[in-house]
C-alpha cells in the first residue's frame, strides 16, 4: 500500500512518521520541505507538490491546520484531481462536514475516488506515542481499509468507526468544544476559590472528592499546575478556530449556543491579551491575572 500524507506540522509530522516506521511505502509533503528531515532519513519519499504527493497513491491522508486549506490542497493545489479512481482519501484535520462534501461534489464523486473524515483526540504527546483517539465517518468498507493505518496511529480500543461521512468531523468539534468549555470553566472556579483564600491544593482536592470531579480537573491541568505548561503544541488562533466551526454548526442546526460563544468569546479574548500562538490552555493565564496569582501546587507524580 502506498500512502501520500500532506501536512507535517505539530501532529502530522509524527502521524506520518509511525507509519513510514511501520514500514508503509510512504511519500510526503509539506509548505515546508525541512519538516520533512525526519521521514526522508526514515526511508519516506518527497513530493513537491500536494498533486504530486496524491498521484500514485492508495490513500492520501491529509493534516491540516482549517477547512479553507483542506479545500486548498485537494481542489486548488490539484491533490483530488491527482488521486486515482477506487484510491481513498482521509481527511484527519478538525474540518468541517460541508468543506469534505464540496471536494466529493466538485472531484472526488466524479473520480470515484473513496473518503473518510477522521479526525483524532490526544494532543501532540499522543501523536507522538501512536495513542490517538481516532474518530472515523464514511462506510464501513472504508474504514476496515484504513483500520490497519489507523492502528499504526492511534490506540486499536480508542479507533472508532462513528457513521457515515461528515460524523468523525461532528464528534470531533464536539469534543473540542466541551474540552474548551472545562477549561474556561475549572479556571473560573479556581480564580474564585483561590481570591476567596481557599488554598489551591486544597481546593482542587475538594473539588476532584465531589460530583464536580472531571477528567480535566484531574489529569489536563496538571501541566499549569505543576509546570506553568499551557501546551503551545496547540495554538490559541487553531482553538478559536475550532470553536468557531462549533459555534457555527450548532447555528446552521439550530441549536443554541450561548454557552459555546461565551467560551469562544474568553478564548479570543486570551488570543488578544497573549497572542495567536500562545498555548490552547492560556484561558488559565487570564484567570490567574484576575486572582493575582499563579495557580501552581505540587502534584503527586510529576516532578
Amino acid at each position: 500500500m502506498r500512502v501520500g500524507f500532506i501536512g507535517l506540522g505539530n501532529m502530522g509530522a509524527p502521524m506520518a512518521l509511525h507509519l513510514v516506521n511501520a514500514g508503509y511505502d510512504t511519500i510526503v509533503h509539506d509548505t515546508r520541505p525541512e519538516a520533512a528531515a525526519e521521514h526522508l532519513a526514515a526511508g519516506a519519499a518527497w513530493a513537491a507538490t500536494p498533486a504530486e504527493c496524491a498521484a500514485g497513491a492508495d490513500v492520501l491522508i491529509t493534516m491540516l491546520p482549517t477547512p479553507r486549506i483542506v479545500e486548498d490542497v485537494l481542489l486548488r493545489a490539484g491533490a483530488a484531481a491527482a488521486l486515482a479512481p477506487g484510491s481513498l482519501w482521509i481527511d484527519m484535520s478538525t474540518s468541517t462536514p460541508a468543506a469534505a462534501q464540496r471536494v466529493a461534489d466538485e472531484v472526488l464523486d466524479a473520480r470515484g475516488v473513496h473518503r473518510l473524515d477522521a479526525p483524532v483526540s490526544g494532543m501532540a504527546r499522543g501523536a507522538k506515542a501512536g495513542t490517538l483517539q481516532i474518530f472515523a465517518g464514511g462506510t464501513e468498507e472504508d474504514f476496515a481499509r484504513a483500520l490497519p493505518l489507523f492502528t499504526v496511529l492511534g490506540e486499536p480500543e480508542k479507533v472508532l468507526h462513528i457513521g457515515p461521512a461528515g460524523s468523525g468531523y461532528t464528534v470531533k468539534l464536539m469534543i473540542n468544544l466541551l474540552w474548551f468549555c472545562h477549561v474556561v470553566a475549572t479556571s473560573e472556579v479556581l480564580a474564585m476559590g483561590v481570591k476567596a483564600g481557599v488554598d489551591l491544593s486544597v481546593l482542587r482536592a475538594s473539588l476532584l472528592a465531589s460530583p464536580a470531579a472531571s477528567n480535566f480537573l484531574e489529569n489536563d491541568v496538571v501541566s499549569v499546575l505543576a509546570d506553568g505548561d499551557y501546551d503551545d503544541s496547540f495554538a490559541m488562533v487553531l482553538a478559536c478556530k475550532d470553536l468557531g466551526l462549533a459555534v457555527d454548526l450548532g447555528r446552521d442546526l439550530g441549536v443554541s449556543t450561548e454557552l459555546s460563544a461565551l467560551v469562544e468569546q474568553v478564548y479570543r479574548r486570551t488570543k488578544a491579551q497573549f497572542g495567536d500562538l500562545a498555548g490552547e490552555m492560556s484561558p488559565v493565564r487570564l484567570y490567574e491575572t484576575l486572582a493575582g496569582k499563579e495557580f501552581r501546587v505540587p502534584v503527586a507524580g510529576v516532578s
